[in-house]
């Protein structure tokens, strides 16, 4: 029985936040660790993970009752979490973000058990059985890959140690030069465009409302009504939920890893979750503002509040999203990559702005509204957050903003960099550090220095 009174937004966003635990979380842990460290070349720890991750996933798709599914899960989720990649922070914060993680684990059940989830019992011995799984598996791998996972952080030397191969960005000295006045102008540009779309919204609902534009907005979308046809209806399905806040979620998230997998940077994830949040923030308070109806047609798909039609949440998460990773894509890359980019990030909101349109649940005015957004915001954080200008971590592919390009292979590592007049490059078949840059034991750059290479192991 259900605790927490149900209904209402409130709840509504209280189940959300439970997404954060459970299966959803065990998989997207899945997934994104095992993407993560295959990236950075750990594969004894990815197939850890895909065992451990996997079997909660499956725990819970068999759903026994007793234990809960979810609370096996999300032990599971975070405890993985804490295995692998605490000893890839600095000791000070090893403590701080075992509490943290651990609290999120018991925390979330809870509040999913006050929701009407599954019986305390069934969530207590769930808890059980999850640090049961984690003890059974760091065996297993300690017998079977010869490291201990436990030992990593708890032993003397391993508490005064950092794997610098499994840290997210290991030779960034600075994340944001200043940012207070970062922070200030994303805020004064949110403001400004929170300004733009309800004075857009405002002029389409007050002046412009009987003029020849808005009937033919009104005429577009009954264009799609009087053409639908029953075998168009799963594809626009699957494009109405690719704008949805699952599948937009799902590829931060992935993009966000995907990027400090490879760049070893955290200024790029910044900028994509600058881009998120504000796109959220901006659909919420300027649908909000702007009151117009939905289409007067017959609409599909589930119930839809009758309001909130400009702009559209659903294109407005893509379209941002897809424009962010292009413009970082464009940057790292040469060549082909560049245009499947550029190509997704065309086709993927065109894709859910028609479905949209043939669900009958948006205008095209409102569309436009929602590309207002993401030209403007996207915009702004690219050019406030600047997330490729800062000289980058040795990486395999696109250029160093620096100026220079480096990287690691199986033959060795190599960088160069383009001074004034000349281009110097180095190469090294056995030492596992590269050239340009600060070395461990602190000599300055250009004097022969070496500092640890992205892929050394």
């Amino acid at each position: 029985m259900a605790v927490l009174v149900t209904g209402g937004v409130g709840t509504e966003v209280l189940h959300g936040v439970t997404d954060f635990g459970g299966d959803i979380m065990a998989v997207r842990v899945l997934l994104l660790a095992t993407a993560y460290l295959l990236i950075r070349r750990r594969p004894r720890l990815a197939s850890y993970v895909v065992v451990t991750a996997g079997g909660a996933v499956v725990h819970h798709w068999i759903d026994p009752g007793v234990p809960s599914g979810p609370a096996v899960a999300s032990v599971v989720a975070y405890g993985v979490l804490l295995l692998v990649f605490l000893p890839a922070l600095a000791p000070r914060w090893r403590i701080p973000t075992t509490v943290v993680a651990a609290s999120l684990a018991v925390g979330l059940e809870v509040l999913r058990w006050l929701l009407g989830g599954p019986p305390l019992v069934a969530v207590a011995v769930g808890w059980l059985l999850g640090l049961v799984w984690l003890a059974v598996t760091v065996a297993g791998y300690r017998w079977l890959a010869g490291e201990d996972l436990v030992a990593a952080v708890t032993t003397p030397e391993g508490r005064g140690q950092v794997d610098q191969g499994l840290r997210a960005a290991p030779n960034e000295q600075t994340l944001l030069p200043r940012p207070w006045r970062t922070a200030t102008c994303l805020a004064a540009a949110w403001v400004v465009t929170f300004g733009l779309l309800v004075g857009v919204g405002l002029l389409i609902t007050g002046p412009l409302a009987g003029s020849a534009l808005v009937a033919a907005d009104q005429a577009a979308v009954e264009w799609f009504v009087a053409h639908r046809d029953s075998r168009f209806d799963p594809v626009v399905a699957a494009g109405n939920r690719f704008g949805d806040a699952n599948w937009s979620t799902a590829g931060a998230l992935g993009a966000g890893v995907v990027t400090l997998a490879l760049r070893r940077r955290l200024r790029p994830v910044v900028f994509l979750a600058a881009v998120m949040v504000g796109e959220i923030t901006l659909f919420l308070a300027s649908s909000g503002a702007v009151v117009r109806d939905r289409p007067a047609v017959p609409q599909l798909g589930e119930e839809i509040p009758p309001t909130a039609s400009f702009p559209s949440g659903h294109l407005a998460a893509p379209a941002c999203l897809y424009l962010a990773v292009a413009l970082l894509v464009w940057n790292w890359s040469r060549g082909w990559p560049r245009w499947v980019a550029v190509l997704v990030a065309v086709l993927a909101p065109t894709g859910v702005g028609l479905s949209r349109l043939y669900w009958g649940v948006h205008h095209p005015l409102d569309l436009a509204g929602s590309l207002l957004l993401a030209l403007c915001w996207v915009g702004a954080c690219w050019w406030t957050i600047r997330p490729v200008t800062d000289p980058a971590v040795s990486g395999r592919t696109g250029p160093d903003p620096g100026g220079g390009q480096g990287g690691c292979g199986r033959g060795g590592c190599w960088s160069w960099k383009l001074s004034d007049s000349s281009l110097s490059m180095r190469t090294s078949s056995a030492s596992p550090y590269c050239s340009a840059g600060p070395s461990p034991s602190g000599s300055p750059a250009g004097s022969g220095s070496t500092r640890p290479c992205s892929g050394a192991r």
